[in-house]
């Protein structure tokens, strides 16, 4: 179904919106779409200035393209969502400046043990989330963005915390 889907929007999306195919996401709840628009000149001297400038042009070209494509968008979206009976959610990316547009929050039903709802307490006691929903979409997060490097380094981390527990606390009298 997948194949189908991004086929589907291979052919509907307009040729000019974006300068390569648009990258199409798809789940069982959502099709995400997100497109690279070309880079606009900014001008500027090429120091910091030329890189806020850059960063600004960007947002700016994402923000109009946002505006300019809106009806288009929602006219494709509810002809996808009728036919392939998820949401969708759209995104641009422009010289290095990524923005989501509209995206699905879908609860996802979980049961977990005390020493995972210890992590999301930990992580909310820190101050990292605000909540333990918030703290596992963080972690979700972190994991998608840093799967390999970070899993090692977490591996390692609670090699060391075990550890720690199983050498129980100092001065117990045990």
């Amino acid at each position: 179904m997948s194949t189908e889907i991004q086929a589907w929007f291979a052919g509907r999306l307009p040729d000019e919106w974006f300068t390569e195919p648009a990258e199409v996401v798809v789940d069982r709840e959502e099709i995400t779409i997100v497109g690279t628009l070309s880079a606009p000149e900014a001008g500027g001297d090429g120091g910091d200035g030329g890189a806020e400038a850059e960063r600004a042009a960007a947002e700016g070209r994402i923000k109009r393209f946002r505006e300019q494509t809106r009806e288009q968008r929602i006219e494709i979206a509810r002809e996808a969502e009728h036919r392939f009976r998820r949401k969708v959610a759209w995104g641009a990316r422009c010289a290095g400046q990524d923005e989501m547009f509209t995206t699905l929050s879908v609860p996802v039903m979980t049961r977990l043990r005390q020493s995972e709802r210890r992590v999301l307490d930990t992580l909310v006691d820190a101050g990292v989330a605000r909540s333990r929903s918030d703290a596992l979409a963080w972690c979700v997060r972190l994991t998608g963005e840093h799967a390999d490097a970070w899993l090692a380094e977490l591996r390692d981390a609670l090699r060391r915390v075990e550890e720690v527990r199983s050498q129980g606390p100092a001065g117990s009298g045990e």
